[in-house]
């Protein structure tokens, strides 16, 4: 047992060290021979966020640099654990929201997301038009909110994807405005229908996380010129949870999909 746990913090003192060296000192190496990235999985590293996304998004901006270091999030729960904390703690400033939480020192605000009213949550909240970071995550409709921002154009947009799914079909989960994941397999939508989407609103996908919950979409005016660009298949990962494969039960109900 003694030796097992001298192991264990031996691994985690390594994964720490190997995550700080990459953050702060690798990827600003690339920066400064303006070499692209090729692999942001790489940069994976947690601080707050639940994946490991902490990395990946320091990488994607220490590459591509800031304009208002303005985040949006939604579907951050009690923001705790969110993919916008680490951000917060570097001066980032921005908004919150998740339907049962609200906490105002982290402008935390605890509004229900539906497709129709989301940009006049935008509005409200006093979002600019172009902020650097939109992540989106609220276990359903994420397809059919970016769809309908219309008017808002991240630098950087996240959005988690269904990755019980195979890579295709491009389908989606219907679009119920009160639609609440049941913990199944049955919730957002495929990554290739979030690419169709992304490519028809001119972001390119750059990486998915290790774990299959998150894809990452760079606006194409910034892309090219950053990042080494594989095909979209490619970035695929299956749903992976700590300690499973396959990540979430079967849907009994069998409910349908919708094909985008």
């Amino acid at each position: 047992m003694i030796f097992y746990r001298i192991k264990r913090r031996y691994q985690r003192t390594a994964q720490w060290l190997t995550g700080f060296l990459r953050w702060h000192i690798t990827v600003h190496m690339l920066r400064f021979r303006a070499m692209p990235i090729q692999n942001l999985n790489y940069y994976e590293r947690k601080i707050y966020s639940q994946n490991r996304e902490d990395g990946i998004i320091n990488a994607i901006f220490t590459i591509i640099g800031t304009t208002n270091t303005y985040y949006v999030e939604f579907g951050a729960e009690d923001g705790k654990e969110c993919n916008t904390r680490a951000l917060l703690t570097q001066g980032w400033k921005g908004v919150l929201m998740d339907g049962d939480h609200e906490n105002h020192t982290i402008n935390l605000q605890k509004e229900f997301i539906t497709s129709k009213k989301i940009e006049a949550l935008f509005h409200k909240n006093a979002v600019p038009k172009e902020p650097d970071l939109l992540s989106i995550d609220i276990d359903g409709n994420d397809y059919w909110v970016w769809n309908e921002i219309k008017h808002y154009h991240p630098r950087v947009v996240i959005v988690e994807y269904n990755a019980c799914l195979p890579y295709e079909p491009a389908v989606t989960i219907p679009y119920k405005e009160d639609f609440v994941w049941d913990k199944t397999d049955y919730y957002g939508a495929s990554l290739s229908a979030l690419v169709k989407l992304g490519k028809a609103k001119g972001y390119t996908l750059v990486a998915t996380d290790s774990r299959g919950v998150n894809a990452f979409f760079i606006r194409n005016d910034i892309a090219a010129s950053h990042f080494i660009m594989h095909p979209p298949e490619k970035l695929y990962r299956s749903a992976q949870t700590p300690g499973s494969f396959g990540g979430h039960p079967k849907d009994t109900k069998k409910r349908t999909w919708v094909a985008v």
